[in-house]
């Protein structure tokens, strides 16, 4: 059971760095997302995506030493979570603090990751919503109002007045 803990606790402090990277990673996006950078984003993304795979994977490796703590206590693994394991750690004060800070550590490493991860969304739905309005702006100069010309129906035939319709003249 002791190796156990500490392997849990040594595959938390390696997934609370992986999310410190992260973490990181996702500071620069935002400044990057900021100063319009793009190729600068494709590469925070590629590297946010190899970091997220170390976490995967250090997710996996928590969840099968926790399912094998569980099975030592006779626990259901679904309801043994970290706080309770904490909590059955007091006969060994040692542990039961090393697992505290890590449990500390990565639930303060996710919620900052969240926080800036919110932050950036907003940023970049910002972004879109200002090349949505230019685009606006630039059809809408190309439209220009029409003539007033009916047709004996009573249907308009006007045209728009100083509208280029793009099409080459050859004879000019």
């Amino acid at each position: 059971m002791a190796s156990l803990m500490e392997t849990l606790i040594e595959v938390l402090g390696q997934e609370c760095d992986a999310y410190d990277e992260l973490l990181a990673l996702s500071q620069k996006k935002t400044q990057v997302i900021a100063s319009a950078n793009l190729e600068n984003l494709q590469k925070i993304t590629d590297d946010e995506q190899e970091a997220v795979g170390r976490v995967n994977h250090l997710d996996k490796r928590r969840m099968e030493v926790t399912t094998d703590i569980a099975n030592v206590l006779n626990r259901d693994v679904e309801t043994l979570k970290l706080s309770k394991m904490i909590e059955l750690m007091s006969s060994r004060p040692g542990e039961q603090a090393k697992l505290a800070e890590a449990h500390d550590r990565l639930q303060s490493s996710v919620r900052e990751l969240r926080r800036i991860n919110e932050q950036n969304r907003e940023l970049l739905e910002n972004a879109l919503e200002m090349v949505e309005f230019e685009m606006n702006i630039l059809q809408a100069s190309k439209a220009a109002p029409e003539t007033a010309n009916y047709t004996r129906s009573a249907y308009n035939s006007g045209t728009q007045m100083g509208v280029d319709s793009g099409n080459f003249d050859a004879k000019q």
